[in-house]
This record gives structure tokens, sequence and C-alpha cells, in this order.
């Protein structure tokens, strides 16, 4: 029986398990279902989830893109602006030397009506006089020494006349010694007898120093010119007497082609070697006549090498001022050539003239002097060699010997020096020894210059400053020195119907000086925006062009200063004038430039409601067009800021200015510079978190162009567009 039932449970449990078995199957099947609505569940919760999270972050990157705006912004201008920096410092010196002449033009433009400013016409006008004068005076030597050989000449005939009683005393001179029979005999000469020679050659040499009519013409077709190279070949006792003979045909112009052709400036070279005074004289005299405006003889010249004969011949002889006169004139004429400025500047030619400048009798022997440093001065090596050789100090010594006076030609002295000086501190090893921490002779009298009642020292004066700080320590040394009271001072004597080039030399300093950041907080707390500003009424072009960059200089990373300027309803309702000056580009792009620092440094909500109100806002987007790259940065960073600020003060001026489709334009320009892209997408950043704007965004089709941008080469720009599409892409 327990058999059997425990068969009967079996058989039972047996059908119990085939139900069992299906239930179960089910329930697995069941689970796995569930299993896989789950895994699906999940899978999909994951992914929303992702979505949520790819959605959220695009909302934080909306919530935390304005925050970062600002400093992306602040990036970018950062960058921009020590790219700004670097290039301005680039350009510098070349404009720095561009304003000199502009301020030199200037101030002779002005000086017509300075009666104590001498014209630039009369500078030159007075060293052509000198040199007229240095010949007429050596003439009037040779007159006296032709004198004397006529004397002799005339005894020569006295005694022919006495031994040949048939020719009749009142007629011999004139029939033996003419000037005709006197080349007729030259000409035939076939053997250089000395004794034949001379008394024809002294009949030449009269007929010449006593300025007959057409004399040197008459000589030079008489066919005697090979003779007399001949006679200059051969070296004999008579070269001397040749040689006058030479210089004094050289003065008229029409023989000096005939005397190169006749192959005398070569047989004149050799002479130059003479120890005899007379004839380097006269051989320096023939020369230099001959080849005067004559750039290829004159090349020629310093390919045979005059140039260091020339600088011997002062070195040995420099008390011998006729001949001193001849080498001076004829560097004058040569230091125009760059081989001559080489061969003297191996020669160390500085000491020669330096010490000529300071025994200089007269002015004109200075205004020589002066012009061949000012040629020379042109070359950086010479710039160098001129300041360890004590040039600049010679000069700053002759002018403070000249001060007070009121005679023309030291006037003219005086305003050629300065001006010469301000030129040698453009090389800026010279620049630097000049300068001598502040406590070089030149720099002291430089800064006594601002304070003379001599317009021309004034405007050497500000110019020289400007020179001066050219790196941040001397400008730190100059501040230190107490330089900006003296400048100022000097501005405001020339604000009404003052001097032009004195204003813009002085801004010139006032703006280089603020480079430093040190120095503009100093020069804030010293009052100079305020004195300067002054300045404001001015109606030249060149004083309102380096006004506004000065007043742009002393805002850089400033501000407070960007918030007074910025809210100053007078400036800018003269910076809006000048912002649409037709006749002057550069005052129009300096006063677009000063509105963009202006909202850029001060980040004012006030500042950029008074430049919208004033209508600022359209020169900043005409700005943004500019063909300048450092000006289109500038105002796009300036819109970016201005917009972020407060847009709905900017909805209608981009909106007039269709800045959209400019802005669309500059991003899609394959040619377009990658830091002005940059910018725009800023500026494109900040609009894009105003609903409104981002509409108008969609609308253009911005985001085509942002497309194009993400896999740019630069990848900061690629990583921006990306984020602004992130941006647009999100409608709620």
């Amino acid at each position: 029986m327990e058999n059997l039932n425990r068969e009967e449970v079996r058989d039972n449990q047996i059908q119990m398990e085939e139900p069992q078995q299906f239930v179960y199957q089910q329930l697995r099947n069941r689970l796995q279902s569930r299993l896989c609505q789950l895994r699906d569940r999940q899978e999909q919760e994951i992914h929303a989830a992702q979505q949520e999270q790819v959605i959220h972050a695009a909302q934080q990157e909306q919530e935390i893109h304005a925050a970062k705006q600002e400093q992306e912004i602040a990036a970018a201008q950062q960058e921009q602006e020590i790219h700004a920096a670097q290039q301005e410092q680039v350009i510098h010196a070349a404009q720095q030397e561009q304003e000199i002449h502009a301020a030199q033009q200037e101030q002779e433009i002005h000086a017509a009506k300075q009666e104590q400013v001498i014209h630039a016409a009369q500078q030159e006008q007075e060293i052509h006089a000198a040199q007229q004068e240095q010949e007429i005076h050596a003439a009037k030597q040779e007159q006296e020494i032709a004198a004397a050989q006529q004397e002799q000449c005339s005894s020569v005939v006295g005694a022919a006349v006495i031994s040949n009683p048939g020719i009749p005393s009142q007629y011999s001179v004139g029939l033996i010694y003419s000037l005709s029979e006197a080349l007729k005999a030259i000409s035939v000469s076939t053997e250089l007898i000395e004794e034949e020679l001379k008394p024809h050659l002294d009949t030449v040499l009269a007929a010449l120093l006593e300025k007959k009519k057409d004399a040197a013409v008459e000589i030079a077709k008489s066919g005697i010119l090979p003779t007399l190279a001949q006679a200059l070949r051969s070296k004999s006792s008579l070269s001397c007497q040749v040689a006058l003979v030479v210089a004094e045909m050289a003065r008229e112009a029409a023989v000096r082609e005939p005397c190169i052709e006749a192959g005398l400036v070569k047989v004149l070279l050799p002479h130059l070697n003479n120890n005899n005074q007379e004839m380097l004289l006269n051989t320096g005299r023939a020369i230099g006549r001959i080849c005067f405006d004559n750039s290829y003889q004159q090349d020629q010249l310093v390919q045979s090498g005059v140039i260091p004969r020339l600088v011997s011949i002062m070195r040995e002889y420099p008390e011998n001022d006729p001949l001193v006169n001849v080498c001076l004139l004829a560097l004058c004429n040569l230091a125009d050539i760059d081989s001559a400025r080489e061969a003297l500047a191996e020669l160390d030619v500085a000491d020669v003239l330096t010490f000529q400048l300071k025994r200089a009798p007269d002015a004109e022997r200075r205004h020589v002097i002066l012009e061949i440093l000012g040629s020379l001065g042109e070359s950086d090596t010479l710039k160098l060699q001129f300041a360890e050789s004590g040039v600049p100090e010679a000069l700053s010594e002759m002018i403070r010997g000249l001060q007070g006076g009121s005679d023309p030609h030291d006037l003219c002295s005086i305003k050629i020096a300065s001006n010469l000086i301000v030129s040698l501190l453009l090389g800026d090893e010279s620049m630097q020894k000049c300068f001598g921490e502040g406590s070089g002779l030149v720099y002291q009298d430089v800064l006594s210059w601002l304070q003379s009642s001599n317009t021309q020292l004034q405007l050497s004066g500000a110019l020289a400053i400007a020179n001066f700080a050219r790196n941040d320590s001397n400008c730190v040394k100059m501040l230190d020195l107490g330089v900006v009271p003296h400048i100022l001072t000097l501005l405001e004597q020339h604000v009404d119907e003052g001097d032009v080039s004195v204003q813009h030399a002085g801004l010139s300093a006032l703006r280089n000086l603020a480079i430093p950041a040190s120095n503009k907080v100093r020069m804030l707390e010293d009052g100079v925006t305020e004195r300067i500003k002054t300045l404001l009424r001015s109606d030249m072009p060149p004083v309102q062009f380096k006004l506004l960059g000065t007043l742009r200089m002393m805002v850089d990373g400033q501000e407070e200063a960007a918030l007074v300027l910025g809210r100053d309803a007078t400036l800018l309702g003269r910076v809006m004038e000048w912002c649409e000056a037709k006749d002057h580009a550069g005052v129009r792009g300096e006063a677009s430039r000063l509105l963009a620092a202006l909202i850029r440094h001060s980040r004012s909500t006030e500042v950029v409601h008074a430049v919208a109100k004033a209508d600022g806002i359209r020169h900043l987007i005409s700005m943004a067009t500019s063909e300048h790259v450092i000006m289109q940065n500038e105002a796009l960073v300036a819109l970016a800021i201005a917009s972020a600020i407060d847009m709905e003060s900017m909805k209608d001026p981009f909106s007039d200015a269709e800045l959209l489709p400019m802005l669309k334009k500059m991003l899609e320009d394959p040619a377009g510079a990658v830091e002005v892209k940059f910018s725009a997408l800023g500026l494109i950043c900040s609009l894009a978190n105003s609903s409104m704007m981002k509409q108008e965004l969609v609308s253009v089709n911005m985001k085509e162009s942002l497309s194009k941008l993400t896999d740019h080469s630069s990848s900061k720009l690629a990583s921006q567009a990306s984020s602004i599409l992130a941006i647009l892409g999100d409608t709620s």
C-alpha cells in the first residue's frame, strides 16, 4: 500500500511537474519579456537622461555663457590689444619719422604768420648764399694771387717791348698777349716748355679772373683742354697754375662737360695727394666745380677713393680755412650718395666735423657742416657714431651759444641744429646715449627748449621728448623727473592761435609717455586729460588727430578715466563731429577708435547709454568694416560689450546699419583675418542671448555660416562657432 501510495504520489508528482514546467516556462518567458521591457525602458530612460543632459548642458552653456562672455571678450580683447600694441610698436618708428616730418612741414606753413620764424625756403637760400659767399671769398683771394701774377706778366711784357722798339708800346700788350693769341699759342704748342707756356697761361687766367664775358666758353672751344690735361699729367711746375685755370673755367656750367671729356677730372685726382696746400686748394676747387650737380661723376669720384683723402686733408690742415671749405663743400655734395656714407662711416668723420663746427667763423661754415651732418645722420650706423663722438652735445652747445639773438643766420642755425638733434634721436642706441638715464646733457638742454620763447626750439624740444619716450623705462624716468608739467604748460601757451606743429608734437610726447600703465595712473591723477581737453576747440586736423590718439592712450586699461570721459557730453559731441570728418580719414578713424575705447575700457551702462544717445553706435558699425584689422577688432569688441550691457539701445542702430548681413559676410569671407572672425563671433554670441536678435540671426541663416566654421583650422574659432550653434539650436 505504501508502495502504491508512493507510486501514486510519484505519478501525481509527474502529473504535477508537467503543468509546473509549463508554468515555469511561461513565467520564464514572462520574466524575460519583462526584463526586455525593463531593459528597453532603461535604455529609453538612459537615452532620455542623456538627452536631458545634452539639453541641460546646452541650457547650462546658455546660462553661464553670458557670464563667460565678458571673460571671453576680455581675453580676446587682451589678445587683440597685445597684438595691436605690437603692431603699433612695429610701425611706431616709421610713424614717428612721418609725424616729425609732418610737424616740420606744418611748422614751415605756419611760419609765415610768425614774425620770428624764418621761412623754410630762406634756409636753402642762405645755404646757397653761404656757398656762393665762400666761393666769392676764395675768388677774391685768387684774384689777389692772379694780380700778383699779372704784375709779373706785365713786367715780362714791358721787357719785351723795350727789347723790341719796333713794336708800339700802346699796342704791345693787346697784340701779343691778347686772349686769342694766348689760346692760339697754347693750342699749337707741341712741347710743354714751361717758360713759353707760363705767360700765355697768365693771360688766360687774367681773362677768367676779370670775369670777361664768355671767356670760359671761348677757352674751352679753343682746343687747349688736352694741353692743360697733358700739363697736369706731367706734374710740372705749371700744374698749380693749370689747376687754377681749370677751377676758374669750371665756374661756368657750359664748360664742365668739355672738361670731363678732355679727361681733366682723371688727371686732377692724383694731385689731391700733393702736400702743397695751394695745389690742393686749386685741385679741390677744380674737381668740385666740374662735378657739381653731376651724379655720375660724383659717384665715380667716390669709387676712386676721394672721400678718405678729403677727410685726411681736413685732419692735416685743420686751420687752413679756404682748403677746409673746399673739402666741406665737396663732402656736402657727395654725402647723399650711399657709397659715400659707407666710406665716411669707416673713417670716423664725426670728430673732424665737430672740430670744424666748434671753430666755425661764420654762419656759412656752420650751415655747410650742419647739412653734411644731416645727410649722414640718415644712416643708423652714423647716428650711433655721431652720438659716441659727441655730435649731439656739440650741436646743443652751439644752440646754447646762439640763443637769445635775433640774427636771421643764427636763427637758421638753431633751426637746422635742433632738427638734426631730433633726427639723431630716431636711432635707438643714439637716443639712449643722449638720454643718459635722464642726466644726459642733451636731454637737459631739450627740457630747457620746452621753456624757451623760441617756437622752433619748443617744437624740437617736444619732438625730442617724444623720441626719448620710445621705451617704458625712459617714460617712467621722465615722469619721475617732472617732464609732463612742462609739456602741458607748453600746450596751453598754444591753445588759441598757437603753433599747430608745437601742439601736434606736444601731444605726441604725452601719448608716448602714457604708454606704460603706471604712467597712465600718475598722469590721470595729475589731471592731464582735463588740461589737454582745452584743445578740443582746435580746428586743425593734425592737432585733432593727435589729441584723439592721446586721449585713447590715456583710457587704455583705465576704467575710471574711460568712465569720466565717456560721460562727458561736450567731449562726445566733438568726437561725433570728428567721426564725420570727410576731408581727414585719420581724424575720422581716431575718433571712432576713441569711442570704442571708452566702451571697451569702462564696460559701463552709463557710457554705453551716452554713446548711443550721441548716435555713436553707427560709427562703431562703420568702423567694423574698416580695411585695418586692428580697427575692426576694436569696433566688434566694443559692439559686443555694448549689446551685452544694453541690447534695447542697440536694436535700432543695428537694424538701420544691417549689422547681421554684414557679420554673416565677415564669417564667410575666405580672406578674412581669423582674429576678425573671432571678434565677430563674440558679437554674434552676445546677440544670440537676446530672444529677439536670436530669431533674426536664424532668419538670415546665420547657422549656415557658423556650420562652415566648425571645422576651421583654428580650434578656438571652431569651438566658438559650435557653442553659438548650440545656442541658436535651442528654440525653447
